[in-house]
């Protein structure tokens, strides 16, 4: 059996690109950080939306509420899944209410981890709108669903794998594919 060779997306200063890029155009689009809050999807979102909350805070001095959110529950295929899946954390310590929710995954693929994230974040209340940024768009949606802030798009194959590593979990910053 082979194992998959890999192949490099983005290092360490290319990811910092993306993620200032996504704050920058958060900011662009909304004068009033007040009015944003950040919602990272886990596991690797949740770092993200960190990052991007960090870069706002330089920018602008704006202490944007962050909440992380484990969709696990809200997924469509967890009776299929082989592995008992491994649960997070979810808090979310503020009223989404009228609020422009920021919703942070690393990777969108087929679409249907952010419509899990969009059911959940509605248990909580109801935003003025709900946007969404991702690190990586790799294509291959099978819902409607499309980011508002993207880091960088890459093509691949639908068997391919998106492997993004952060240094507060993995030690090290980089995105890697690997060929299905």
């Amino acid at each position: 059996m082979s194992s998959k060779k890999s192949q490099p997306i983005l290092d360490k200063a290319e990811m910092g690109k993306c993620v200032s890029k996504i704050a920058d155009e958060i900011l662009s689009r909304h004068a009033d950080p007040a009015t944003l809050a950040v919602i990272g999807i886990q596991t690797r979102g949740v770092q993200l939306a960190e990052r991007i909350v960090r870069r706002i805070k330089r920018t602008t001095g704006a202490d944007v509420p962050l909440g992380t959110l484990d969709i696990t529950l809200y997924r469509d295929d967890i009776g299929t899944m082989a592995e008992q899946p491994v649960m997070r954390s979810t808090s979310i310590e503020f009223d989404v209410t009228g609020k422009t929710i920021v919703l942070v995954d690393d990777v969108l693929f087929n679409g249907r981890t952010v419509r899990a994230a969009l059911d959940q974040v509605m248990d909580f209340g109801r935003p003025e709108r709900i946007e969404l940024a991702v690190l990586i768009d790799r294509g291959h949606r099978e819902l409607p669903i499309q980011a508002d802030y993207v880091g960088t798009k890459i093509e691949t194959g639908k068997d391919d794998s998106v492997n993004v590593s952060l240094r507060e979990i993995d030690g090290v910053d980089k995105v890697e594919v690997a060929k299905g």
